[in-house]
């Protein structure tokens, strides 16, 4: 197993923002985290990620517990984060924030093969190499956000609300990029509130809710479930 999460508690001071959530990542698969604002969704990929520290329970690589380590090392074990909000360096070039991003696998002249797959995913970036990244749209930060933790030459990409504030032809494309990735063998984490989105394209899906796991499975059996939709905005599941 790529990745695997025991019984984790997140805390913020004294309260719990996330508490006994389980889940695992296989190699090659899409999982996708559904739930509405505040679930908890995003504390866990920053745990998983080494920038939140448990209080409780096991974060597990390849059957090795990461829990404390720092996120650079967690990122040297194939761990790549694209957090909510792409986070990208504005005042820096394209070309600059690639390089920031290439310096934990020994800079980008020794990323030619990477780099070539990144202008070929998204030529855009191709065209805009000098440009501040601040003057690019929103579409075109949110592939400059992927690109960058692609230069990590992750064997799991974590990608938070990757369709966030995104016009609808830019999310088609985000999520064309994420089956082709899948198809070149790169693992995805996704967090989406888009029950419809995550469905279609995950392998399995966790829906959290107010911090706890309240349901998981194949995106496929999830998809013929008549309550699910209900579930998701603060129903029971059916016993």
């Amino acid at each position: 197993m790529l990745v695997e999460v025991e019984d984790l508690e997140v805390r913020y001071g004294s309260v719990p923002a996330v508490r006994n959530v389980s889940f695992h990542v296989a190699e090659g698969e899409i999982v996708c985290f559904i739930g509405a604002n505040g679930a908890g969704k995003s504390t866990t990929m920053l745990a998983l990620a080494g920038v939140l520290h448990p209080t409780r329970g096991d974060i597990r690589i390849e059957s090795r517990s990461v829990v404390g380590l720092a996120p650079e090392d967690i990122t040297r074990l194939g761990i790549a984060l694209v957090p909510e909000g792409r986070r990208i360096f504005g005042g820096l070039t394209v070309r600059e924030n690639l390089i920031v991003a290439s310096g934990i696998r020994g800079g980008i002249t020794r990323q030619r093969s990477t780099l070539e797959l990144i202008f070929e995913l998204f030529p855009i970036l191709h065209q805009r190499f000098d440009s501040r990244a601040g003057n690019l749209s929103g579409g075109e930060q949110q592939q400059l956000a992927i690109a960058r933790a692609l230069l990590t030459r992750p064997r799991l990409l974590i990608v938070d609300e990757p369709s966030l504030g995104l016009a609808p032809k830019f999310v088609e494309l985000v999520y064309q990029i994420f089956a082709h990735l899948r198809s070149n063998g790169t693992t995805l984490l996704l967090v989406e509130q888009s029950m419809r989105r995550a469905l279609s394209l995950a392998d399995r899906v966790y829906l959290l809710k107010s911090g706890s796991m309240v349901l998981h499975g194949k995106a496929a059996e999830l998809a013929e479930r008549d309550d699910l939709e209900h579930i998701y905005f603060g129903g029971m599941a059916a016993p």
